[in-house]
């Protein structure tokens, strides 16, 4: 595998060269301080712009141009990444070696389309686009509590720190959505062009001087960007005390999340022995949490832990029975304690190296896992894949309990459930 990065001015465009794929990907990604108040126009945007253009008037249109250039596939995302909102479109089609020549220009050509020639009516979006995405949002973010894991997730974190970019909801809010114009939407979709920080990512068997000559003629952002600052949050404050916050909702099984702080981390330890620090405690089948909390003690129906590396939070994360929080919360907050005095092997940390050597296996078999994982190199500065499975070789015990001592539990949360699991049950 190759890789290259040029700064083009406007953009950076990154080329990743292998042999793995029958197709070639290629992602424009656009970052920027992410604001509370934008976070939804962004997403209604997104939308939108995988809706129409100027020339091809409606989504089935849409749906018919990708088929007749050999099954072309565009989607998009949108998601917070610390102190960013950070948004991806996506086209994958397969080698001209496998379709014909010319048409991996052609769905170039489409991309290109979709994010510079939207079907505007003046300095507005159309409105029937503009009726149909808002329709939409709208049922998406009133059934947002309907998924109660998410929902818990989400009010968690809103609890952590109300005035951080950690409480914004990735989703969107659905009282801002009648804020929303196609003028504004209009608006934003040029400030977006014109000042977010953007990266070009094309993977796949690919000539670096050919791919950097298609993508330079069609994709010329006519602003040079500067840097936008860091994606990872400032290092939050040791927490003076455990703070407990409890909503209530009918279901029968409660939701429980405790909440984290990552404090005073290096670099090194953020990227290595937290790694395997999450993996021994809470994120593997052979975890303690899962091995302890939910298998010897039954005091679960599931439970997790999950590191938010450019947040400095740890989640961990657990259904439990109605009436088995103060037993749940008491057995995690043990577990946390023998991570901190070394009350795991040597075992553990081999077998826990041995989990996240594995996962790359999975990483250099996507596509989207692959350039993921050089994006992260470039947002978040974090080392290539192969310096990670040296460094993380040689992680110690030593190391692994030092990070121990940095996670402090910040807040207890539970969505409890309003309903009797006996009386559900008959």
């Amino acid at each position: 595998m190759q890789y290259e990065k040029k700064n083009l001015g406007s953009y950076q465009l990154h080329l990743i060269k292998t042999q793995a794929f029958k197709s070639i990907q290629v992602q424009v990604f656009f970052h920027n301080e992410i604001k509370r108040e934008k976070v939804t126009e962004r997403n209604f945007l997104v939308n939108l712009l995988l809706c129409s253009t100027s020339k091809i008037t409606s989504k089935q249109e849409l749906s018919i141009a990708c088929q007749d250039l050999y099954a072309a596939q565009l989607s998009a995302t949108n998601r917070r990444l610390g102190n960013f909102i950070d948004t991806s479109f996506t086209l994958s089609v397969l080698e001209d070696a496998f379709t014909e020549e010319g048409n991996f220009k052609k769905c170039l050509a489409l991309l290109h389309e979709i994010l510079f020639e939207p079907n505007v009516q003046g300095k507005a979006f159309q409105t029937k686009d503009y009726e149909i995405i808002k329709a939409q949002m709208e049922t998406t973010l009133k059934a947002s509590k309907e998924n109660l894991s998410r929902y818990s997730l989400m009010r968690a974190l809103e609890n952590v720190d109300p005035n951080s970019p950690l409480s914004i909801r990735g989703e969107g809010y659905i009282e801002d959505l009648d804020k929303i114009t196609p003028a504004s939407l209009y608006e934003h979709y040029i400030e977006m062009l014109e000042k977010d920080k953007i990266d070009i990512f094309v993977i796949g068997n690919i000539d670096f001087e050919q791919m950097t000559k298609d993508i330079t003629e069609i994709f010329q952002f006519k602003t040079f960007k500067r840097e936008k600052g860091k994606a990872i949050l400032k290092n939050p404050s040791i927490p003076r005390r455990i703070r407990t916050v409890v909503e209530k909702e009918k279901l029968t099984q409660t939701k429980l999340i405790v909440a984290c702080r990552l404090c005073g981390l290096t670099d090194y330890e953020r990227n290595y022995p937290l790694t395997l620090y999450n993996i021994i405690l809470g994120g593997s089948g052979d975890s303690k949490l899962f091995q302890e909390v939910r298998e010897k003690y039954s005091l679960c129906y599931d439970i997790r832990s999950v590191p938010n590396k450019a947040d400095h939070c740890l989640l961990i994360i657990a259904g439990i029975p109605k009436e088995g929080k103060n037993k749940a919360v008491k057995e995690i907050q043990n577990q946390l304690k023998k991570m901190v005095k070394g009350e795991f092997e040597e075992e553990d940390i081999l077998k826990a190296k041995e989990f996240y050597l594995a996962s790359f296996d999975v990483i250099e078999d996507s596509m989207a896992k692959l350039t993921e994982s050089y994006y992260m190199m470039e947002l978040l500065g974090v080392d290539d894949i192969e310096t990670k499975k040296k460094k993380m070789k040689e992680v110690s015990k030593e190391e692994i309990m030092k990070v121990a001592s940095k996670v402090k539990v910040d807040l207890v949360y539970t969505l409890e459930g309003e309903i009797d699991e006996k009386t559900e049950t008959q």
